[in-house]
């Protein structure tokens, strides 16, 4: 029997008052009250992490890496390659999600899935996954800061300085700040148009690039040439590790993809539409990205000039090389564009994370940091102590990009570090009862794949990139110094303070269970 239309707006508002009933009712199960506002649509949770990932953003700033380490095969190759064992991670921690659709995600996730010692295994995740967000934003805003510092040394000859550079990020982080704080309706909308500025963007710069240039280079020169400009010429397991080093362009653009579960408390319909935007994500990303950078690597014109570009951003003078003055500049203006909502959404979704980590009594001023605005629905409060961390990450920019560069070397391995964990838990933890998203048959071998896949990084992206690497050479890696950083401060922090207080003296007005209660 058909229903009358006159009925149907009534009946459609009663079925998205039960799916809202749904969600609060399911994170009250986990432990958690309904403060957030939950406006979000499953699509505008896509956009948020399609947002952070930002293939206009990553793989423009760090594109020098790859022509360096391995040249274009690491990057017309090394993309695709890495985009699968990525998705396999994705798809792992998509998998819990659903079961765990909460703002604080991986640490959450860690506590509910480790057998025993529950909140130690949360602590350490959620350190991991703060520090490496707050690590990760400042360096997606200080790139944006070098992408338009370099636009407008090209349109209008402003001298680009350490200080210039750095007031550019400070501008930069301070509108993501307030334009966060203005509620989530309006992060909904920017997200949203971030989505398909991305997708637009992309083919708008790949269509530039395929049809301006006189000539291109050939699709045997893009997939196979081989260049190193690392000073390390060996091999490890038949690959070089020139090449190896070259697949970080890839790893660090495929990161951020678990903001999908820090918004999970603003989605409809969380338990399916957050799992399925951290997968997404990931695929449209695969897909849009590895075009981009076949597009883009095929115009190149004088691959050493491009290299050593006086711009600092090599893509940048492939576009001018490639489409003249003007289109060059164009699409520069497109990625940069993109890199401010990028790094706008990792605000966004740092500071969910930074709420949910203060009302379980993680962080000094927990109490402060885990309020929300009654009136906007956000965590204002954590908002701007996710953009003050990360301003004070990018300070020793001032003096030495070395020294940035050890400090936000944590982004990529910490919070792979963040995502893995739960899903290595999940594999060991028998009792585990998949949620309304889940991979089935496939979720054994997906979920090793990804255990695997992020060990081998972990363990390659702490070895230098650039010879000789030695402690107190511009080269050195600090990365393994500043992962081991974060576990000598979580764990000192668990003594002083996380053993005492963590999931057990908290903020008064989050839960609907006893603290003790958090973690089952």
């Amino acid at each position: 029997m058909s229903v009358p239309p006159s009925s149907e707006p009534h009946l459609a508002s009663r079925a998205a008052a039960a799916d809202l009933h749904d969600d609060e009712a399911l994170l009250a199960e986990l432990g958690y009250k309904q403060e957030l506002h939950r406006g979000m649509s499953g699509f505008s949770n896509f956009a948020v992490s399609f947002s952070i990932i930002s293939i206009l953003a990553g793989c423009i700033t760090t594109y020098y890496l790859a022509m360096d380490a391995g040249g274009p095969i690491a990057i017309s190759i090394g993309w695709p390659v890495v985009g699968i064992f990525v998705l396999c991670v994705a798809l792992a921690m998509a998998e819990i999600c659903s079961v765990y659709p909460t703002a604080g995600g991986l640490y959450y996730w860690a506590g509910r899935l480790a057998r025993r010692n529950k909140r130690i295994w949360a602590w350490y995740v959620g350190w991991f996954n703060f520090l490496g967000e707050i690590a990760v934003t400042a360096a997606i805003d200080y790139g944006a800061a070098i992408t338009w510092m370099a636009l407008l040394n090209l349109t209008f000859g402003l001298e680009v300085t350490a200080t210039s550079t750095f007031v550019a990020f400070l501008v930069i982080i301070a509108l993501h700040g307030l334009l966060n704080t203005f509620g989530v309706n309006l992060v909904k909308v920017l997200s949203n148009v971030s989505a398909w500025w991305h997708v637009i963007g992309v083919a708008v710069i790949v269509g530039i690039l395929w049809l301006v240039p006189d000539q291109h280079q050939s699709l045997t020169w893009t997939f196979t040439e081989f260049r190193n400009e690392t000073g390390f010429d060996f091999a490890i397991l038949g690959l070089p590790y020139a090449f190896l080093v070259g697949l970080l362009m890839a790893q660090y653009t495929y990161t951020g993809y678990d903001a999908s579960a820090h918004v999970a408390e603003e989605t409809k319909g969380a338990a399916v539409e957050a799992p399925k935007g951290i997968v997404r994500s990931v695929w449209v990303s695969i897909i849009a990205g590895w075009i981009l950078l076949v597009s883009v690597t095929a115009a190149i014109q004088d691959y050493d000039a491009q290299r050593a570009t006086e711009t600092g951003l090599p893509p940048a003078q492939i576009f001018i090389d490639a489409a003249g003055a003007g289109l060059g500049k164009f699409m520069l203006l497109i990625a940069a564009v993109a890199q401010f909502f990028c790094g706008m959404a990792s605000v966004t979704a740092n500071s969910r994370m930074s709420f949910a980590f203060s009302r379980d009594n993680a962080l000094p001023g927990s109490r402060w940091w885990s309020k929300v605005n009654p009136r906007t629905g956000t965590p204002t409060n954590s908002i701007w102590l996710c953009v003050v961390g990360s301003i004070v990450v990018a300070l020793p920019a001032l003096w030495s990009i070395v020294a940035y560069a050890a400090v936000t070397s944590i982004a990529v391995i910490g919070l792979y570090i963040a995502y893995v964990v739960p899903v290595f838990l999940r594999r060991t933890h028998p009792e585990f009862r998949p949620g309304r998203w889940n991979l089935g048959r496939w979720s054994a071998p997906i979920g090793w794949i990804a255990v695997g896949w992020v060990a081998i990084i972990v363990v390659l992206f702490m070895l230098p990139a650039y010879a000789p690497g030695t402690w107190g050479d511009d080269t050195f890696n600090y990365a393994p110094v500043a992962v081991g950083v974060v576990i000598v401060f979580a764990t000192v922090m668990w003594f002083l303070v996380g053993r005492h207080h963590f999931m057990r003296d908290v903020p008064e007005g989050h839960d609907t269970k006893a603290p003790s209660e958090l973690l089952g």
